[in-house]
């Protein structure tokens, strides 16, 4: 019997959320009993956390009474390998229309920056979910995991319309050294929800500098001045977006005890923008030693099992609510040496104090 076997009748759920940490080209993943959890890393300076939970599966079996154990081990094995993202994407897209894969992250930011933002909520019987089986816009088909144990390929065989597609993907011996970007969440000193367009918005704007960096300025909310700032100044220029509490539909959460500032590669920042394009909400959070975690939440398609969902209404022809998935980016800032380096270089006094250690 294989160590793990999971059917999926919903491929493009997958495609959008594993591509959302796509920039790098092999990512880490842990099988468990409670889901399938990819981390992708860069450098040991930006990382991508993304967990697929079992009930995105139509039928999720894991089996770790297969896998070899050391008898002077006192705990079962988890398996854990690499694979090539890019070859996963590939095959998962076999299954996806390209035009609705392509069109999904567009149309979330070309919409009207003054209308109601999304809760998550399917209003009046109109598909406002990026997963909504309404505009998948794609063919019926299922694709099934497979996988013995380690050293054996993960398997996909994709079912569509009486056509059996399989594609072995090679595994790889996970890095050793390769852990989780510590983040405090127990030390907390900057906690923001807001809506991610807005995030994409200010982003896009200070690239137009060509700045390598930005820097994110926080303020206790008693402070009458805006509340969160994002800066950023290069060869072409500088720009700084403000953000102030009291406006209408923008920060949703604030809690700021104390004053931070701290920089962050612009270019990694933007490899978040895929999540952007997608989620319904951003929590931007710092911890005690200034690691940046931008937690994407993603609707996805509800009963994915045929099941009702615990979230859904009693009532006679409500919408239920949509679940949701996370997807959580890490950064480590730029140390005051790093930054006094840059200024040097590029003439520019931008961030060149101090970093104060906030989380949020």
């Amino acid at each position: 019997m294989a160590v793990f076997n999971a059917v999926s009748s919903s491929p493009r759920q997958l495609f959008l959320l594993l591509r959302c940490i796509s920039f790098v080209p092999k990512v880490q993943v842990t099988i468990s009993s409670e889901g399938l959890r990819f981390s992708a890393e860069e450098s040991r300076v930006m990382q991508g956390l993304l967990f697929l939970d079992k009930d995105l599966f139509t039928t999720y079996h894991y089996n770790p009474t297969q896998l070899r154990v050391d008898s002077s081990e006192d705990e079962q094995p988890v398996p854990v390998f690499q694979i090539s993202l890019p070859a996963l994407l590939e095959t998962l897209q076999i299954l996806v229309s390209p035009d609705s894969a392509s069109n999904s992250s567009r149309d979330r930011f070309n919409r009207d920056s003054t209308t109601e933002p999304r809760n998550g909520a399917i209003r009046g019987g109109a598909p406002t979910n990026a997963f909504d089986t309404r505009i998948l816009d794609m063919p019926a088909g299922l694709c099934r995991f497979h996988y013995e144990g380690p050293g054996d390929s993960l398997r996909l065989i994709l079912e569509e319309a009486n056509v059996i597609t399989t594609a072995n993907l090679t595994t790889y011996e996970p890095e050793e050294a390769a852990e989780d970007i510590p983040f405090n969440r127990g030390a907390l000193a900057l906690k923001i929800i807001m809506r991610p367009a807005w995030l994409y918005d200010a982003l896009n704007e200070l690239g137009s500098t060509g700045a390598e960096r930005v820097t994110l300025s926080a303020i206790p909310d008693t402070a009458d001045s805006p509340k969160l700032a994002l800066s950023a100044a290069g060869p072409l220029g500088s720009a700084t977006v403000e953000f102030a509490k009291d406006a209408p539909q923008l920060l949703e959460t604030y809690q700021v005890p104390k004053r931070t500032r701290n920089s962050y590669k612009y270019s990694m920042l933007k490899a978040a923008a895929r999540a952007m394009a997608i989620a319904a909400k951003v929590s931007i959070r710092g911890d005690d030693q200034d690691v940046l975690s931008l937690q994407f939440m993603i609707e996805v398609h509800n009963d994915i099992r045929g099941q009702p969902s615990s979230n859904s209404s009693t009532g006679g022809g409500a919408a239920p609510e949509p679940a949701v998935s996370f997807v959580d980016f890490r950064f480590v800032p730029y140390v005051p040496e790093e930054l006094a380096q840059l200024d040097d270089e590029d003439g520019s006094s931008e961030g060149g104090n101090g970093i104060s250690g906030n989380s949020l």
